[in-house]
């Protein structure tokens, strides 16, 4: 069978690689000049735990199994990573409370080794953090994730799958042999099956998809978060969040590879793609950070990046549960669209590709 994936972020990169090692010839057509360039590289490169999503959603399933799957990867294929560790802070009486939701939560996810300590036990770990009392994950981590890109391009490679870069999907038709893909100038190919992993073009191509039901694709908004890096030496030898907010889970510590230490990112609701940081925004995260690090000094945050999450909730609804639209649900075969596939996005890559390569196969 001859499988094209559009979209070569991780996500897409992961149901590649699953589609290639079960036997499949595949091709990965990326618009971009290269691999994982748009929501794939603006991440906070972060191995999440898998704490905080609802009972039985596809979120929380991916992050938790793919977690230890990405683990293993990494170890056997030398991608550059480190299982840091991960403190959730409550710097309130309120926020002490939602940490015994959130812990009652991940142990019904699947998640490992948690705690959580009081202030003082915070101390020993972390002394610059200020709180009442956190829950240490200590299976959380970092991972270089161009480093993963590349480890997973290899691999298809490896089993004689091609990456096609510059290269856009204008349309695809449902034709009796399989689907009819559609480039620029007129250019064709067939195909037995697609996969949608558009990642913020996913919905534009579902559009641009002849024969799958129009009433499936879901809204899309752009959830920008910035980030800002910290001028100093860093203080925090693991990541320090705070207790989740709505549309995302708020200015956390980043520590990077390279011993960097960056903060973010924010929620902000935008109309269109725009990267630029707005140096603004650092007083309000001065404000945020300085709950549980009060030490922060000033003029010490430096704008540094921004990514765009592709969305399927508004900022007035509850977030959605990542899509995965397969023949099984839609009815049409040899298709599998991929929807709102954020944070744990890069976590559940592993996972989410093996489930896809499967609904390819049944």
């Amino acid at each position: 069978m001859q499988v094209l994936v559009v979209g070569a972020g991780v996500v897409g990169l992961g149901i590649a690689r699953a589609v290639a090692r079960a036997g499949h010839e595949v091709i990965v057509a990326e618009a971009e000049s290269a691999i994982g360039t748009v929501t794939s590289a603006r991440s906070s490169e972060v191995i999440h735990a898998g704490l905080y999503y609802p009972t039985n959603s596809l979120r929380a399933y991916h992050c938790v199994r793919s977690r230890r799957m990405l683990y293993a990867y990494c170890a056997a294929r030398g991608v550059p990573h480190r299982k840091t560790g991960k403190l959730v802070v409550a710097t309130d009486e309120s926020e002490v409370a939602r940490l015994d939701q959130i812990l009652k939560q991940a142990q019904i996810n699947g998640c490992e080794n948690l705690a959580i300590i009081d202030a003082a036990a915070v101390k020993k770990l972390e002394p610059e953090v200020f709180c009442l009392a956190a829950m240490c994950s200590p299976e959380t981590g970092i991972i270089d994730s161009h480093g993963y890109m590349l480890a997973l391009r290899g691999e298809i490679e490896d089993h004689g799958g091609m990456i096609a870069l510059n290269t856009r999907i204008e349309r695809l038709a449902q034709v009796a042999a399989g689907w009819e893909v559609h480039f620029g100038a007129g250019e064709t190919i067939m195909v037995d099956a697609v996969v949608n992993a558009a990642g913020l073009g996913a919905q534009q191509l579902a559009h641009a998809t002849e024969g799958y039901p129009q009433e499936r694709v879901p809204r899309l908004f752009f959830g920008k978060g910035s980030y800002f890096s910290y001028a100093g030496r860093p203080v925090f030898k693991r990541l320090i969040y705070p207790t989740p907010i709505h549309g995302g889970l708020g200015v956390h510590v980043v520590l990077d590879l390279g011993g960097r230490m960056r903060f973010g990112p924010d929620v902000e609701w935008v109309e269109q793609e725009n990267y630029d940081v707005d140096p603004a925004r650092a007083l309000a995260f001065y404000d945020r950070i300085r709950r549980y690090w009060p030490g922060l000094p000033d003029n010490a945050l430096i704008p540094d990046y921004a990514g765009i999450r592709p969305k399927i909730s508004s900022q007035s609804e509850p977030q959605m549960d990542f899509i995965i639209d397969a023949p099984k649900d839609h009815g049409v075969p040899g298709l599998v669209m991929l929807f709102g596939i954020e944070s744990p996005g890069l976590t559940s890559s592993l996972s989410i590709g093996e489930d896809v390569a499967g609904y390819l196969s049944s």
